[in-house]
Order: C-alpha cells, then sequence, then structure tokens
C-alpha cells in the first residue's frame, strides 16, 4: 500500500478552528459557545465569531480561563461574503491554517404556512440559516485544501430535528433546518429563550424524557471535528435524547398492528 494510516488520536493540538455564531447571552452556553470551549479544550486553537464582538470576546474569556487551547474573537456577519472570508483570513493569520468550521449561526426565522408567510422575511431568514453556512464553507474549503496529512478538514453543521421530522407550525424553520441537515436538537443560544411550558414539551417528545444542554451538543461536534471521525462524511448525526427515533414507540398496546404478539402471517394460496 501507498498509503500509511496513523493511528488516531483525542487531542486537537496544533488544529485551528472556526465558530461561527459562537456567543450567546451573558454567561449561558449555548451551542456555539460550548463548541469553541470544548475544541479549545481539546487544544485546539478557536476563532469565535458572532454579530456582537462583545459575545464573541466572552467565549474567549471562557477559553482563556480553562488555560487549554486559545481564542480569538471576531465580528462577523455571516451572511456577508466579506465578513465570512475575512473570519477565515483571520485564522490563518493569527494560527496559520484552517482545520474545523463549525457553524452554528441560525434563527427562528420567518412565521407562518405557505399560504400567509412574508416571502421577504423568508428570503432573509434562509439567508441566516442557509446561505450563511455555503458563505462559510466557500472561503473556508480553499484553506483546508491546503493542509497536509490525512485529517486535511472538517465542517460541521448544526440543523435541528425540526429538519429531519417536522412537526413546527412554521413552514419556513424545518424548511430551513431540512436544507442544512447536519447533526442536532438544538438548545436556544441567546436570551429570553424558551417557555417553561415549551421546555417541557419539547423534553416529553423524547425517548429519554430529558433535557439537552449545549454540552451535549458540542460533544458530538467536538467528535466529529476529530482524528476518530477522520472515516466519517455526509453523516446525519441527531443529538436529540431519542427524539427522532421515538416515533410511534409510545402507542398503546390496542394500537399496535399485532396487538395478540401472534408471530405466524397467513398465507394466500
Amino acid at each position: 500500500m501507498s498509503e500509511s494510516f496513523q493511528r488516531p488520536i483525542r487531542s486537537l493540538e496544533g488544529r485551528v478552528a472556526i465558530v461561527s455564531g459562537a456567543g450567546a447571552a451573558g454567561d449561558g452556553i449555548g451551542n456555539g459557545r460550548a463548541c469553541a470551549i470544548l475544541l479549545a479544550e481539546a487544544g485546539c486553537s478557536v476563532v469565535c465569531t458572532d454579530m456582537k464582538l462583545e459575545l464573541a470576546q466572552r467565549t474567549v474569556e471562557f477559553i482563556e480561563k480553562d488555560g487549554k487551547g486559545k481564542g480569538f474573537a471576531v465580528k462577523a456577519n455571516a451572511t456577508v461574503a466579506d465578513d465570512c472570508q475575512a473570519a477565515v483570513q483571520t485564522a490563518v493569520k493569527e494560527y496559520g491554517r484552517l482545520d474545523i468550521l463549525v457553524n452554528v449561526v441560525g434563527i427562528g426565522g420567518a412565521t407562518g404556512t405557505a399560504t400567509d408567510v412574508d416571502m421577504s422575511d423568508w428570503t432573509k431568514s434562509m439567508e441566516v440559516n442557509v446561505s450563511s453556512m455555503v458563505l462559510m464553507a466557500k472561503y473556508a474549503i480553499p484553506a483546508m485544501e491546503k493542509n497536509q496529512g490525512q485529517w486535511r478538514g472538517s465542517i460541521v453543521n448544526i440543523a435541528s430535528v425540526a429538519g429531519l421530522r417536522g412537526g413546527n407550525p412554521h413552514l419556513f424553520y424545518p424548511t430551513s433546518k431540512g436544507a442544512i441537515v447536519g447533526m442536532v436538537y438544538t438548545p436556544m443560544m441567546y436570551a429570553p429563550g424558551m417557555t417553561d411550558e415549551a421546555r417541557e414539551a419539547r423534553k416529553g417528545r423524547s425517548m429519554l424524557k430529558t433535557e439537552g444542554t449545549g454540552w451535549d451538543v458540542a460533544a458530538a461536534v467536538r467528535f466529529l471535528a476529530g482524528d476518530e471521525a477522520r472515516w466519517m462524511t455526509a453523516v446525519i448525526l441527531p443529538v436529540d435524547a431519542g427524539a427522532t427515533a421515538e416515533v410511534g414507540s409510545m402507542l398503546p398496546k390496542e394500537a399496535m398492528t399485532n396487538p395478540g404478539g401472534r408471530t405466524d402471517v397467513p398465507s394466500s394460496s
């Protein structure tokens, strides 16, 4: 064989990541902030981007407090091409390379059904939830292609269970998340977040009946971004307490196709 394969390691030392939407309200731990912190914990240098620089900077402070990886805050609007390009240029300028891109930016977006949604809001919302990920990848991939070795780059796009199973009264959100189905049942990033009623309802529709956190999401991202996922690509990885697998599992016995438990199947002649 002409190729030599290295044993994978869990450390991300020497790797460089960009996490878009790395901020969170106050000291809260949303998906982006959690991803940045856990990547840095594994030794990665992380460029934290957010429309609000102070929120990205607060994430960097969390990283610096841990004292493991490095962090650099950048103000960026992921729907603006120049900002996306600048984020990649910053990663290369500050750390010499780019290995990992985590696209977290997303909003609830336009409300309404197909008959009453405002199409101007729809278009703007699609720019945030879908076009932003394409733009970041557009500038990140050429930088990753310059890397040598068997791990040249990883891109993780955070989507939602809504993109897999629907269940949302507004057409835009599951449509946009279905367009970029990547991995996750997302906790809310910014205040005010979800109501207690909504949180309880969401816990109730999963198999584990528990609420997820940004750390749950970030742990999966850290795995996908590392050496151990080298032979994985185009993967849809739900981090959802079994919500996508739960459909139909809680049906009462009388609703089952074969409630009597018979295993014989009548044949026709």
